[in-house]
């Protein structure tokens, strides 16, 4: 296997950073991994290191003002989440032109599935896994966690950003910093009962134009990721060919996998090996 990191010019001037895994002999797939919000891209390198193992070229990324891709002064990032979409277009766009003949699969996590909604080269995957992705409405979720995201919309981050001038996720220990335009535009879908749809114009969104399998995991006790969070989401995909599953860890003898576990090595001979399959019955 071999590792390299490639710098990707974005067209708002805010370079983004990929990881490429490249494996000795190689399946003639590729996979682009979208991560969450805020989340660095080696959390996810197990996860790709495995699938590199198994002949797939893997690419994590690191969206504008995150990891890798993080400027100087993360004050100074425009970035909002239309350019986080660019940016998983542009991984796409990059894998494909590394390695023409490939098929390409998308696996987002979280936010990386809200993404695909504005991802102009979609098209370009072969087939996605959406992994806990989701709409962030407030309403969509239960108890104690209903209030936390309405506190979270309405009072942290727009008081923090404020503050900051980005919003401080570290400092609130809740993940990487985000580049303010981000978090204001992450905030307003989040007030939303149609999330990203009750901003976005209708030429932007391409969810309509997908027609590739679809494969939408989500897991019980996932305190970002509700299942009727995730059902929002898996309905926009009109046309595709939608596997959706909410996976009871029980019924496969599994430790909980919560919002984040998918991706850890723990699942290596369970969840990673069903992906590994359905993936391979569907390319």
């Amino acid at each position: 296997m071999k590792l390299k990191v490639i710098e990707i010019e974005q067209q708002n001037k805010h370079s983004i950073f990929t990881t490429q895994f490249t494996p000795e002999t190689s399946n003639s797939k590729s996979i682009v991994i979208s991560s969450a919000t805020g989340v660095l891209q080696i959390y996810y390198s197990q996860f790709a290191s495995h699938f590199c193992s198994l002949g797939f070229t893997v690419y994590t990324f690191s969206y504008s003002g995150i990891g890798l891709s993080h400027a100087k002064d993360i004050k100074i990032n425009t970035s909002n989440l239309y350019d986080w979409a660019q940016n998983q277009a542009s991984i796409l766009q990059y894998a494909k032109t590394e390695n023409p003949t490939h098929k390409i699969i998308l696996i987002t996590h979280s936010i990386g599935g809200q993404l695909i909604a504005f991802n102009k080269k979609i098209k370009l995957a072969d087939t996605i896994i959406t992994v806990a992705s989701q709409s962030g409405y407030w309403n969509l979720f239960s108890g104690f966690e209903k209030i936390k995201m309405l506190l979270f919309w309405n009072f942290i981050i727009p008081i923090a950003t404020v503050i900051y001038g980005y919003f401080p996720a570290r400092k609130l220990k809740l993940f990487e910093n985000l580049p303010k335009n981000v978090a204001y535009q992450w905030r307003s879908w989040g007030n939303r009962k149609t999330y990203f749809l009750s901003k976005a114009k209708t030429e932007d969104l391409v969810l309509e134009s997908i027609t590739c399998p679809v494969l939408i995991l989500s897991f019980p006790n996932d305190n970002f990721a509700p299942k009727p969070a995730v059902d929002w989401l898996a309905k926009l995909f009109i046309n595709a060919k939608v596997d959706r599953q909410h996976i009871e860890p029980k019924a496969l003898n599994i430790p909980d996998v919560g919002h984040f576990g998918f991706f850890r090595e723990r699942y290596k001979r369970s969840l990673w090996e069903m992906t590994n399959n359905w993936i391979n019955k569907n390319n």
